[in-house]
């Protein structure tokens, strides 16, 4: 089978290469395809003919959108609806990911995949329609919600470092932080959001939205806390209210991804050790 891999340099498009290594893979990244060229998109695809394509590219620089949506727009609205376009002629299908910032946080019991979306950010609001394109569009595709990803740094230059390695860097040299105690989410895994990725596939579910996160939820306080609990580190966390960092762009308070169509995440923390460990 040939799979085109969209963000191939990324944290979670390196680890989909290792997840779908048994196909014949092609791997692209900013540098081969401008997936905001609808002209490019559908030239290079259809020449290429793929049997499936996975989007993991995203504009994902949560505060710079609030004042430049337009660039966000263009990599999350433009850019799968010019895949999903040519995905469609081509029969064939499209795995894209959303995020739990389609969400308002108001809902302190979490979402499941069919509740009603409400972004308060101009990234949420660009995932979102991004999400909308694809299902619009149809054909054969899957959407599967993620939030926090972790997990071996990108490759690609400028890539956005995770909490997890940032929380890593910082133990080295502090011995207090000053983390945020509330924005509860549910952290995920790179390597078992393509696990994940792979078995919806593989198993032919039905079309349509899937929630990819790990079990359970945590704010950043707590995330921290069990970093820093799993490498050992003594370090004084003083737990904060959002407000203490003003940002651009406001975050879901509450924003657990409940998944309700697939088997069980293995929790945070178990994935957490793994990657610490490793």
């Amino acid at each position: 089978m040939k799979i085109l891999i969209v963000g191939a340099k990324g944290m979670l498009g390196q680890e989909l290469a290792g997840a779908f290594n048994n196909n014949e893979l092609i791997l692209w990244d900013r540098e081969d395809l401008d997936i905001v060229n609808s002209a490019m998109v559908r030239e290079r695809i259809t020449e290429l003919k793929p049997d499936l394509i996975i989007n993991s590219a995203a504009y994902n620089l949560v505060d710079e959108a609030e004042n430049n949506p337009i660039v966000a727009y263009e990599v999350n609205y433009e850019g799968p609806k010019n895949l999903a376009r040519v995905a469609k002629d081509l029969d064939a299908c499209l795995i894209h990911y959303g995020t739990d910032y389609v969400f308002d946080g108001a809902r302190q019991t979490g979402y499941d995949e069919d509740h009603p979306t409400h972004p308060v950010s101009n990234y949420g609001r660009s995932k979102l329609a991004g999400e909308q394109a694809v299902r619009t569009i149809g054909g054969k595709y899957y959407i599967i919600r993620p939030s926090r990803i972790f997990g071996r740094p990108a490759a690609s230059e400028g890539a956005k470092k995770s909490f997890v390695d940032v929380m890593r860097t910082l133990a080295e040299t502090k011995t207090e932080l000053t983390v945020v105690h509330e924005e509860m989410a549910s952290p995920t895994y790179a390597p078992d959001l393509a696990q994940l990725t792979k078995y919806v596939f593989d198993q032919q579910l039905p079309f349509g939205l899937y929630h990819g996160a790990n079990d359970g939820a945590c704010t950043w306080h707590e995330f921290a806390q069990e970093i820093f609990r799993l490498l050992h580190k003594n370090i004084n966390l003083i737990p904060v209210p959002t407000a203490h960092f003003p940002r651009p762009a406001q975050r879901p308070a509450f924003s657990q991804l409940l998944n309700t169509k697939l088997p069980k995440q293995r929790s945070w923390q178990e994935a957490l050790k793994e990657y610490l460990n490793g």
